[in-house]
């Protein structure tokens, strides 16, 4: 498995599930990463072999950057020799265009993998060359959404697509930091939980709230996650005079007690790959209220039965106004956490496990 590091992420989170659950199935599993593991935000099995490869240094120019591709391809192909291995699992774009270069000519097959919609990435051009060059040389190329396969077969012809989705953790393991959720006290809890990060659109969810903070006095709303929005989100919570009612405690690592002493879910990206924090609210019984952007909350929540998908993708009226009206009524909320909690079954790991084997097998 190739992947640029485990610092907090869906693609890393899964990529450390998936080795675990392989190598305790009797896989030989080694984990490739760029960066060294001081920057570890999740821990390895034991069984799994790590290799770091000391380059994951940014680029000061297009030249460097040329220069520190060939490097990396180098020294995973030079990895890949040695370790012989029967599948090279790419994990994201550039790890996924990084294997199948170094893989080249070798008996391995290479399956490249895409965990975040692809319109919604920051890729230089030549990043977008190299996939269209790469994608039809794989042995399969994973979407977790089927959104996301159709962009590939119309933007990367030649794809041999497939598409699993992330497995749902169930029941959450608690990690640190821990950081207890403060006592309810008689109040409500809107819950919203992903990096501070401009595509998970939490403006908008501040603004909406701001709509309707003044109809419901015993709500409040949590952000729980760490980013580069941190200050502006801070400053546009000050400046609605709200600080007593929305608060961000950080990254936590029990964000399981925070689920259960929450009240309703909330998902208000602009973009979506498949959410992992929508999967583990709705199995801890929370209802969902969530954007329908192009792909991913859709694939999970059952629109009217399990939760609720907003429209458009950006609308922070109409977030408040679907937001309120789960609010005000309780019957209704119970009635979607009682079906939310089938995606236990949807996205278990054996089913999720069952499309992986099939794949490995297949190709």
């Amino acid at each position: 498995m190739v992947i640029h590091s485990l610092s907090g992420g869906g693609a890393e989170r899964v990529a450390a599930d998936l080795s675990a659950y392989w190598v305790q199935r009797g896989y030989k599993v080694t984990l490739v990463t760029q960066a060294d593991a001081s920057t570890d935000a999740y821990p390895l099995h034991a069984d799994v072999k790590r290799y770091a490869l000391g380059t994951a240094a940014p680029s000061s120019g297009r030249l460097s950057a040329a220069l520190a591709n060939i490097r990396r391809v180098w020294r995973l192909r030079r990895l890949i020799k040695r370790e012989r291995p029967t599948v090279v699992l790419g994990m994201m774009t550039t790890s996924s265009v990084l294997a199948v270069v170094a893989a080249r000519g070798q008996p391995c097959r290479v399956i490249a993998t895409e965990h975040t919609h692809p319109p919604s990435q920051e890729l230089s051009e030549m990043w977008l060359r190299l996939r269209r060059w790469a994608y039809p040389q794989a042995a399969a190329v994973v979407a977790l959404t089927s959104g996301t396969a159709e962009w590939l077969a119309r933007h990367v012809p030649g794809s041999r697509l497939t598409v699993i989705p992330n497995a749902v953790r169930w029941p959450l393991e608690s990690t640190e930091p821990v950081i207890e959720p403060p006592p309810r006290q008689g109040r409500y809890r809107i819950l919203a939980v992903g990096r501070l990060h401009p595509h998970k659109g939490f403006d908008l969810l501040i603004r909406a709230f701001r709509e309707i903070a003044g109809h419901f006095p015993d709500w409040d709303l949590v952000i729980l996650g760490e980013g580069d929005c941190r200050g502006e989100l801070q400053a546009q919570i000050d400046d609605a005079d709200l600080a007593a009612r929305i608060s961000m405690p950080g990254r936590v690592g029990n964000v399981a007690d925070w689920y259960v002493q929450s009240d309703l879910y909330v998902l208000s990206s602009r973009v979506e790959g498949l959410s992992n924090t929508l999967l583990e609210a709705m199995a801890s019984g929370l209802a969902p209220v969530a954007f329908d952007c192009e792909t991913g909350p859709r694939e999970i929540i059952r629109n009217g039965i399990d939760g609720v998908l907003v429209s458009p993708a950006d609308d922070n009226e109409a977030l408040a106004a679907h937001l309120s009206d789960m609010m005000a009524h309780p019957e209704q909320r119970e009635a979607y956490a009682r079906r939310a909690v089938d995606v236990r079954d949807r996205f278990s790991t054996t089913r999720v496990m069952a499309l992986w084997g099939n794949l490995f097998e297949v190709h």
